[in-house]
């Protein structure tokens, strides 16, 4: 199976975890994308969608989901959303895409995190995809010097900005062998919006694309 025949796999298992009647939550990325399309097939059946960026809020919209602000909604039961990379205890790198900080918004939101991915995502440690941190724009090379001091190879999305008007810088060379205590520590820094670590908001259960098939993975 090719990689987005696996991922299409995953989005349409996925639909087994929404909860009819509800709001769900959805992500953002060319999985989710996957995800989108089959919960078209059930849109009669939910309450309408919270989403994490833009873009997936236009394919909803297309499809005919109704999307709602999230300060409309108090809690959601379950937050579909695909991921960079995902430990074996379910902790995650993800925003490669830009969407983090939204994407952890809904994520709090939740009381259930389902990643779907293709295998290729999972990882014994985080870091080698790069690391995500969204700042705000004054605050770019200060950031990037404390993330060199990590130890980080630091490489500036030029010329990208995210849906809250932030700058990407992406942290590439490091080993996370501790994301709980990472997160923390780049969340405190002064003109860091979020870090994609999302290990305080980590997978409750994965799906895994298989060329065998879905596996379920629980943390």
């Amino acid at each position: 199976m090719t990689q987005d025949e696996l991922k299409a796999l995953v989005g349409r298992a996925a639909l087994q975890q929404v909860v009819p009647g509800s709001v769900v939550g959805v992500g953002t990325g060319s999985t989710v994308n996957h995800f989108i399309d089959a919960l078209a097939g059930m849109k009669g059946q939910i309450a309408g969608a919270v989403s994490s960026s833009e873009q997936s809020t236009r394919r909803l919209q297309a499809l005919g989901i109704e999307v709602l602000d999230s300060n409309r909604v108090e809690r959601i039961p379950v937050y579909v959303d695909g991921a960079d990379e995902i430990d074996g205890r379910g902790f995650m790198i993800k925003g490669g895409g830009g969407a983090l900080t939204r994407e952890k918004i809904v994520a709090d939101l939740a009381e259930r995190f389902v990643c779907i991915v293709d295998a290729s995502k999972q990882v014994a440690v985080l870091g080698a995809f790069g690391l995500p941190v969204e700042v705000i724009p004054m605050a770019a090379a200060q950031v990037s010097r404390r993330l060199a001091a990590l130890g980080a190879r630091v490489v500036p999305r030029e010329g990208f900005v995210t849906d809250n008007g932030g700058h990407v810088l992406m942290a590439h060379g490091l080993a996370i062998d501790d994301p709980l205590a990472l997160e923390c520590r780049i969340n405190q820094w002064p003109g860091v919006i979020t870090v994609g670590l999302f290990a305080q908001h980590k997978a409750t259960l994965c799906l895994l694309g298989t060329p065998q098939g879905v596996q379920t993975l629980h943390y």
